[in-house]
């Protein structure tokens, strides 16, 4: 429904034609869309880089020739141990922090670059490791391109998607990063072997799924200045004629074609909301200068945490991201090898097995919220999802409290909890692993959006820097009472999903205000001047208007030059 100036509410006539148009979802909607699913599949490979770089330390911390180069203290005391694993954390959290701001400013696009070029200089400085310093420098270096690239390829993902398949392509994100986990654990598997696996084995075991990251982070570096720009981003610079063109390129439609029509105007009514609030609020930083854009966006950091509509999109991401850390996934991914030693599993070469079959069953379980996220919806998915997770965390706890100290003699049951530390892996691959980068690519306005996603990705890097660090002395001391803290946590998740969080599917990024209503004066100035602008537009109208004849002549005849 949307309000009219007096407040009553009247049918939504831009919801019912999106609807008569949106076309089919799940798999018939990729094939439809196939130009689309293909840019946000190569988008992705930011994700590759992040989950490779995820399963690969976790592999090299259990070699014993990376342990001689940077001290085996530091690979055997679990403090240690955490902060050579968490430092990369620390600086994927800065570095997604600090996105909202670069990606508004530089573009999608460009902001991958710049993530590639940081990410790249980190992986050298730690290649080059000759103590634990190189490695912890490196490592930060390193989480800055992580986290950058963790934010903006969503964001990318979601601003290009029509709203029928969006989930899936966001969730593409969390494919991708699944399938560098298991690649990963696979090469750490191998060159594991280099050598042989004791005191002889080569620096070549460890240096080897360090580097290789390099290569995929330098094909997406490359290969994004051959993507389409996003349309809203073009839209937020003023370039409205390159904005309907980018839409009918990948809508695969004519410029005059209603479908094509309807989303630049979607976007164009989003745009000029921000901007009349923007003056409305900042008056003082409108003369488009290098400090006022900078003030502008510090002012639109505020307004996540200061406008009441704005913070209940906050929250939710804030807290989305710190349900997903706490379900324990990154404890597994990063103490793999450990966690299954502990579990009774003996010699290096049978835990780092056990792990590779981590990546496996969790890249596999991943495909199915890509092809269905979009029929089933985000809440029922993330529901099911927490209690899969908890149950497995309360099985293993059970099993490892009863046997923990006469695994030999229980080989069975330390299989068991094995199986299920796969099932927990498979629960987290179709439901938060994908579902919560979904959320929060897809519940800001256009004006905070990236700043709102940035924020919501720093809370899932400052989270992840926590159980890092926590995770080595939690399974030292607290043992299997770690399962059922995680546990517990998962149960606590679910209800919040069930209770807090509305369902996002089907919903347009510009639609999403009906979601987060704010009740308050203010809130219902919004919706009076957004409902005004809409009416300004013709989107009210039964034919929608010809946009080129909306347009300033001049922007009209700019020719495309970054799509």
């Amino acid at each position: 429904m949307a309000p009219t100036a007096g407040g009553a509410p009247v049918p939504n006539a831009i919801s019912d034609r999106r609807q008569r148009l949106a076309g089919p979802k799940g798999v018939k909607g990729i094939l439809a869309n196939g130009q689309i699913f293909a840019i946000a599949v190569f988008a992705s490979f930011g994700g590759l880089v992040y989950g490779y770089n995820q399963g690969m330390f976790g592999q090299i911390l259990n070699m014993s020739s990376f342990a001689k180069t940077v001290h085996p203290d530091s690979i055997s005391n679990p403090t240690a141990r955490g902060l050579l694993t968490s430092i990369l954390e620390l600086g994927a959290w800065v570095g997604a922090l600090s996105n909202g701001y670069i990606a508004d400013r530089l573009g999608r696009k460009l902001c991958v670059d710049v993530a590639v070029f940081v990410f790249v200089v980190g992986v050298i400085v730690q290649a080059c490791a000759k103590e634990p310093s190189y490695i912890l420098g490196g490592r930060f270096v390193t989480g800055l391109g992580v986290g950058s690239l963790s934010m903006v390829v969503p964001l990318y993902n979601a601003e290009l998607a029509p709203a029928e398949i969006r989930g899936a392509l966001v969730a593409l994100q969390q494919l991708s990063i699944t399938f560098g986990i298991m690649v990963a654990y696979w090469i750490g598997y191998g060159t594991n072997f280099i050598g042989g696996t004791g005191d002889s084995q080569s620096k070549a075991a460890w240096l080897i799924p360090i580097c290789i990251q390099i290569l995929p982070a330098l094909i997406l570096g490359v290969g994004m200045n051959f993507m389409p720009q996003s349309p809203r981003w073009l839209m937020s610079k003023g370039r409205d004629e390159e904005c309907l063109q980018t839409i009918a390129r990948i809508r695969h439609a004519d410029v005059e074609h209603e479908i094509v029509v309807l989303e630049y105007l979607e976007i164009k009514a989003q745009q000029m909301f921000d901007d009349e609030t923007s003056e409305m609020l900042f008056p003082e930083y409108q003369d488009k200068s290098a400090k006022s854009s900078f003030m502008l966006g510090y002012h639109a950091y505020a307004r996540l945490f200061t406008n009441k509509a704005l913070f209940k999109r906050t929250s939710v991401s804030i807290l989305v991201m710190l349900f997903q850390q706490w379900t324990g996934i990154n404890a597994i991914l990063y103490y793999a090898p450990f966690i299954f030693q502990d579990l009774g599993l003996t010699g290096n070469s049978s835990s780092l097995l056990a792990s590779g079959v981590c990546g496996v069953v969790m890249f596999l379980a991943t495909i199915p919220a890509v092809l269905f996220i979009d029929n089933l919806g985000r809440k029922p998915v993330l529901i099911c999802g927490a209690l899969g997770m908890a149950v497995c965390h309360f099985i293993v706890a059970g099993i490892s409290g009863a046997y923990e100290d006469s695994w030999g003699s229980h080989k069975a049951a330390g299989w068991v909890a094995v199986v299920f530390v796969w099932f927990f892996v498979v629960h987290f691959g179709y439901s938060w692993g994908p579902a919560a980068w979904i959320v929060i690519a897809e519940i800001f306005p256009l004006g905070v959006r990236a700043k709102g996603i940035s924020i919501g990705a720093s809370s899932n890097w400052l989270n992840n820097f926590a159980v890092g660090m926590a995770t080595s002395d939690m399974l030292d001391n607290m043992r299997y009472g770690t399962y059922i803290f995680f546990g517990i946590i998962c149960v606590i998740g679910s209800v919040y999903i069930y209770f807090i969080v509305p369902e996002t599917k089907g919903r347009t990024l510009e639609e999403m205000d009906e979601l987060f209503k704010d009740d308050s004066g203010e809130g219902k100035a919004d919706a009076e001047r957004l409902n005004r602008i809409w009416r300004e537009l013709g989107m009210f109208d039964a034919q929608l208007p010809n946009v080129h004849q909306m347009m300033d002549p001049e922007k009209a005849s700019i020719a495309m030059v970054d799509v």
